[in-house]
């Protein structure tokens, strides 16, 4: 979305060459079968690790760094593998992400065109607000080390990012709508 953002608004004339269904198609299976490899091999590795008997997960469900906690072996190198992938497919989408965002909006600063930045910002700050009520909880329970979370915490943020953020979509992305605002408004009173 962030790259899609990018070219119309920052090269429109030439929007219709570098979105190109084919273009969308690629990116798509790109992100797609990236984060599914990704996946299946931390999937394939904890599988194979030797795990203590009668240990509970203390966690809602089977987050590899809550599995790691009851693991009968040394775990040091695949931690910093899970830190490697997390800097991977977190911090490398959300640079480009905010890049293409910096790059937009000094597009639109250049213009001088209140109007038109009022538009550009209603329409991306939605996309924008998503990102970072996802990546934002993910790279702090993944990236952070362990001395700067606790497990209570950990549990808050896996249901922050896994359901919290998901189920807040719709309503983030509807909110520019009019309509939405309206009825928003009516239901809080505001």
């Amino acid at each position: 979305m962030a790259y899609d953002r990018y070219v119309a608004i920052c090269q429109p004339l030439r929007y219709p060459i570098l979105m190109r269904p084919m273009v969308s198609v690629f990116l798509i299976l790109v992100t797609w079968l990236g984060a599914s490899f990704n996946v299946l091999i931390h999937v394939v590795y904890t599988l194979t690790l030797p795990y203590c008997a009668y240990r509970e997960i203390h966690h809602f469900f089977c987050d590899i760094p809550a599995l790691l906690k009851v693991v009968c072996a040394d775990t040091s190198r695949y931690k910093k593998g899970i830190f490697v992938s997390a800097v991977t497919f977190f911090i490398l989408p959300i640079s480009g992400i905010l890049c293409s965002y910096g790059r937009i909006l000094s597009t639109v600063l250049g213009m001088q065109s209140t109007q038109g930045l009022k538009k550009i910002l209603g329409t991306c700050s939605s996309h924008l607000t998503v990102v970072l009520l996802f990546y934002g909880p993910a790279i702090i329970k993944y990236i952070l080390p362990n001395s700067y979370h606790s497990l209570g915490q950990d549990v808050v943020l896996s249901v922050f990012y896994t359901i919290i953020s998901p189920m807040l979509k719709p309503l983030i992305y509807s909110l520019p709508n009019r309509d939405v605002t309206r009825a928003f408004r009516n239901v809080f009173r505001i």
